[in-house]
């Protein structure tokens, strides 16, 4: 799609009252269109989802907008993937994913909050005919963006993106599973995971998991959050609730985050150490600094491997505090762009301030600093499948629920100027052309 705003908007008026519209439907369709416009114009765009257009023929599934000449617009399969990896549940059609009949661009599609275990439905695009296209992104020096415009009732699992959590971790959920999949994650976009409600990123560098943990851990939170929207609530309410969730994955500087409407607020993880999953990172930072000391420090694990150590640039400190000091002992905590450090100093003999020690008090978790390049499956088997609505994994957790209106892909970083573009598609909601 190209042209001004201004042509969209008389084209797809124009359109509206040939097919007999009103001209509240004519407006409709001229922001949508425009909206569409908005989307597709900013350079990197690979894929598209409005949840409008489809297939002319056949199953008319939904497709995606893609540059011109692309090979593929993607259309997306239904399916349950317990019933594919564990061999029950009922399967999966486009009727279980309700229709609002509006949205940022027309149209959404719901994931509901499922009742039966053995039914988990999603939106996918098999590996089969994602492999090696613009879609798979991976590899070094790759970078990424993941838009998706959502009203959030519950949950804070995937919205989008290619993250196949794998089915071979031991738990109570994965008794009699058939087919047993190691985990293939590239790059998705979450509704929060540990912070519910945020815009969630997540990379891999392997597809599998991050500092011992079971695990993946390299992940963003934005400061901002999404409030929870009723089930049912009337359609007023859900017509106020959209929100742009999307996350950004910059191979130049290294950073993973997390935007809701179009905002990277901060966040900080404060005492790392105490939290159930990203002490896992703080005792990759701890041994990856205690690795750099000469001989053996106390508290080093020799077998810690040094590709999962995590020590994020402190060269200069953004600011430094000082906590307590005496003759002998000065205690800091020094701000760096992606950790808060405590320091302990003391004099040596020449009188000069020796570090003894240190502590990580805090852990930035928007923006993340992520060092690896992104999971680069080496053939259509070894790689997961682009999904919407949920993702594969063992524990078989509804996940998110709510209203999802658009989903798109870009091969870069977009700046803050273009996500805040994205991010006024949003709303007034519209319905789709008659």
């Amino acid at each position: 799609m190209s042209g001004g705003s201004l042509g969209s908007r008389c084209v797809a008026c124009l359109v509206a009252w040939t097919l007999g519209g009103t001209a509240a439907e004519a407006d409709d369709a001229a922001l949508r269109a425009e909206r569409v416009a908005t989307v597709v114009r900013i350079p990197g765009l690979v894929a598209f989802w409005d949840f409008v257009d489809r297939e002319p023929d056949g199953a008319k599934r939904f497709v995606a907008h893609v540059p011109a000449g692309a090979a593929s617009n993607y259309p997306l399969d239904a399916a349950n993937y317990v019933r594919d990896f564990w061999g029950v549940g009922p399967a999966a059609t486009y009727e279980d994913f309700p229709l609002l009949g509006r949205g940022p661009f027309g149209q959404a599609i719901r994931i509901r909050k499922e009742s039966d275990p053995d039914f988990r439905p999603f939106l996918f695009v098999p590996r089969s005919r994602l492999h090696d296209t613009p879609l798979d992104i991976k590899g070094a020096g790759r970078a990424v963006t993941v838009v998706v415009w959502a009203v959030r009732e519950s949950g804070n699992h995937a919205l989008a993106g290619i993250w196949h959590e794998g089915t071979d971790l031991r738990q109570q959920e994965t008794s009699g599973i058939r087919r047993v999949e190691r985990g293939q994650r590239q790059y998705a976009l979450f509704a929060g995971l540990n912070k519910e409600g945020s815009a969630c990123g997540h990379v891999s560098e392997n597809g599998a998991s991050s500092f011992l943990n079971r695990y993946a851990l390299h992940k963003c939170n934005s400061g901002d959050v999404a409030a929870a929207v009723a089930a049912d609530a009337d359609v007023q309410t859900v017509d106020r609730s959209w929100h742009t969730f999307a996350m950004t994955f910059d191979s130049a500087t290294r950073e993973l985050t997390g935007w809701l409407d179009g905002k990277a607020t901060d966040r900080w993880l404060e005492r790392p150490a105490q939290d159930k999953l990203l002490s896992f990172a703080e005792n990759a930072w701890r041994q990856g600094h205690l690795r750099s000391l000469p001989g053996t420090q106390p508290g080093e694990d020799p077998t810690f491997p040094a590709d999962q150590f995590y020590n994020p640039p402190e060269d200069v400190p953004v600011s430094v505090d000082v906590i307590t000091e005496t003759a002998d002992e000065r205690i800091e905590l020094r701000e760096y762009r992606y950790t808060r450090v405590r320091v302990t100093q003391r004099r040596d003999e020449n009188g000069r301030w020796i570090e003894s020690g240190r502590e990580l008090e805090a852990l930035k978790i928007n923006p993340w600093w992520y060092p690896h390049g992104i999971y680069e499956p080496a053939d259509d088997g070894s790689g997961g499948p682009f999904t919407i609505g949920r993702v594969i994994h063992s524990s078989r957790s509804v996940g998110f629920t709510g209203w999802i209106g658009g989903v798109s892909v870009y091969d870069r970083a977009l700046r803050a100027e273009e996500l805040a573009a994205l991010a006024g598609c949003a709303m007034p909601p519209v319905a789709p052309v008659p």
